[in-house]
């Protein structure tokens, strides 16, 4: 059995004790392998395995690696979640089909206007600077419910919302405000818990982890 595949094992039994021990009904996370910088051959076992869900983060990159392989496996499910710019949109549409950074008006804008060309509506996750950190990405969660209304009356297929909490602070905190947000706004899907919190994320309802190095180790 191909490394990959023994480390996603590992972690769907871990994931799996975890949901038993908290006595949760009627809940399966997905795992999205976060396979940025790594080369289809790396990612190949998985998918021969059946695993379906991929991350990647910049779109050029992604297009190369994906292209031929969605072509030819039409279950895949690609999923943008690094920073996505605006002159970007037209080629992400091509190829993503969810995009878990929306943080902007000027994004939301943009892609209602492309998604117009495409019979598929990606479907996007709003991302929050949970955190409320200088340096990072994400939509100001008191100017969130505003931004939501925006976005429905832009035709956009808002299916839930997405944080990055800070590194050097318990993940638990913020993923417990980011649980009470996404049900405020009575969103379904929440796309929170990396490789080092994703049993964390559990506990506060996270459908969406994305989990890259411990599935396929480190990056160089």
């Amino acid at each position: 059995m191909h490394k990959t595949i023994e480390n996603l094992n590992y972690i769907q039994n871990q994931i799996n004790s975890k949901i038993l021990n908290l006595n949760i009904i009627n809940y399966k996370p997905k795992i999205i392998a976060i396979s940025k910088t790594f080369k289809i051959d790396k990612i190949l076992p998985l998918i021969n395995h059946g695993h379906t869900d991929f991350g990647e983060n910049k779109v050029q990159e992604a297009i190369e690696k994906w292209k031929e392989t969605k072509k030819n496996n039409r279950k895949i499910k690609l999923h943008m979640v690094g920073k996505l710019q605006t002159n970007k949109v037209k080629f992400a549409l091509q190829i993503f089909d969810f995009i878990h950074s929306l943080d902007s008006l000027k994004l939301a804008k943009k892609i209602s206007e492309e998604q117009k060309k495409y019979s598929n509506k990606p479907k996007l996750f709003i991302q929050i600077n949970i955190g409320n950190e200088i340096q990072k990405s994400g939509l100001d969660k008191n100017k969130l419910k505003d931004f939501y209304n925006e976005c429905l009356n832009l035709d956009l297929n808002i299916i839930g919302t997405m944080c990055l909490p800070p590194i050097n602070k318990e993940s638990e905190i913020f993923f417990s405000e980011m649980n009470k947000i996404n049900s405020d706004l009575k969103l379904n899907e929440l796309s929170m818990g990396m490789s080092e919190d994703y049993l964390d994320a559990i506990e506060y309802s996270s459908t969406y982890l994305r989990i890259g190095s411990k599935i396929f180790g480190p990056r160089t």
